[in-house]
């Protein structure tokens, strides 16, 4: 998850320090999963079982500390990860957004995408 530095700089946008291969590192794939989870569910909407407009932007304050969010920030938030369009993220798209907006995380899953497609093309071609 990506936290803020402190900007001393006015008007300049605010540079974010990318958490989540740490966070991949120290827990694993599966500790890694769960704990997005765990922030889903403190974000969703209980009764909906979704993330909501009305539960970010409710919970954008108290959980995630971004008070000052405008209501187009949040459509946006939303919008972002919304890949079945329903106007809410649903848990999978939530987590799949939190990796996509991890540069690092998403190039070392890339890498080993690639060397596990290698492999097994190497594999392939011996067998032939």
């Amino acid at each position: 998850m990506a936290s803020p530095k402190s900007s001393t700089i006015p008007n300049q946008e605010p540079n974010f320090h990318d958490f989540f291969p740490a966070m991949a590192g120290k827990l694993g794939g599966e500790g890694l999963i769960e704990e997005l989870c765990k922030g889903f569910e403190l974000l969703m909407d209980k009764d909906k079982g979704v993330i909501t407009f009305e539960s970010l932007r409710r919970n954008a304050s108290s959980v995630l500390g971004l008070g000052d969010l405008t209501d187009e920030d949040v459509r946006c938030m939303i919008n972002e990860g919304d890949f079945d369009r329903d106007g809410a993220l649903n848990q999978m798209e939530f987590c799949v957004l939190m990796f996509r907006l991890s540069p690092e995380l998403m190039e070392a899953s890339r890498c080993i995408v690639t060397e596990a497609i290698e492999d097994e093309f190497s594999d392939y071609t011996q067998r032939q």
